[in-house]
């Protein structure tokens, strides 16, 4: 077991703990630092944790709901695996909400708003080649987040909130593809240029583009790992 996957928690007065404990488990999984099919002994993720394993167990109920973690009976918990189907469809629900938000952020973003999504990509593009993956990964959700709010639909708002651990999955394995960082300002930029001039199909368009290149970047990573390990 890799010690440095988990680190012992830091109580917030604001948080319950399982919460607390909840919401790590599910970074490190992520993360990729707990592996898909890697079996999750309470016993010593409490001890990493510094915590009980009362607020583990709890915790590990919540992941299974969902979707991070399966239960295997009379074997115990497990990092859910990630299959090619899983991937499709999360791309796929996740390319059509960002078509959506894109271009309803053509119709409706402010001038403030343009100027945060420039401040933003420039952000991106400065931790680009990948060395810091949590900054790029940050920057990259945060950029992406302003053009949500540029939607002015909170419902949609609220849907992609529901999904976004779930394409935070990916999104961090995805972003951490040698050149996938540069590759990804390019067509942030473009996305931005498209919301400036106010063209909703062609910035719905590059929206959803965006996305399907970085699935079919994640499959491709997918197939030679399968290709490397099997």
């Amino acid at each position: 077991m890799d010690d440095t996957r988990l680190v012992p928690i830091k109580l917030d007065n604001y948080k319950p703990l399982r919460e607390i404990v909840f919401e790590t488990l599910r970074e490190a999984i992520i993360q990729g630092r707990l592996k898909p099919g890697e079996r999750l002994m309470e016993i010593q993720l409490a001890e990493e944790m510094g915590v009980s394993r009362t607020p583990v167990r709890e915790a590990i109920r919540k992941l299974e709901l969902e979707g991070f973690v399966v239960m295997i009976p009379r074997k115990g918990a497990y990092v859910a695996g990630i299959s090619i189907k899983d991937i499709v469809d999360v791309f796929e629900v996740r390319a059509a909400l960002e078509a959506l938000a894109a271009g309803l952020a053509a119709e409706r973003a402010t001038p403030e708003e343009l100027e945060e999504m420039e401040r933003a990509v420039l952000q991106i593009y400065e931790v680009s080649n990948g060395q810091n993956l949590d900054t790029l990964v940050e920057r990259d959700t945060s950029f992406h987040e302003l053009i949500y709010k540029a939607s002015r639909n909170q419902r949609l708002v609220q849907i992609i909130t529901l999904l976004k651990e779930h394409f935070q999955r990916f999104r961090t394995t995805s972003l951490a593809l040698p050149g996938r960082g540069k590759h990804a300002v390019e067509e942030h930029k473009s996305i931005v240029e498209a919301i400036s001039e106010r063209n909703v199909e062609l910035a719905s368009t590059l929206a959803r583009e965006h996305i399907e290149t970085a699935e079919q970047l994640f499959l491709n990573a997918m197939g030679e790992a399968k290709v490397k390990y099997d």
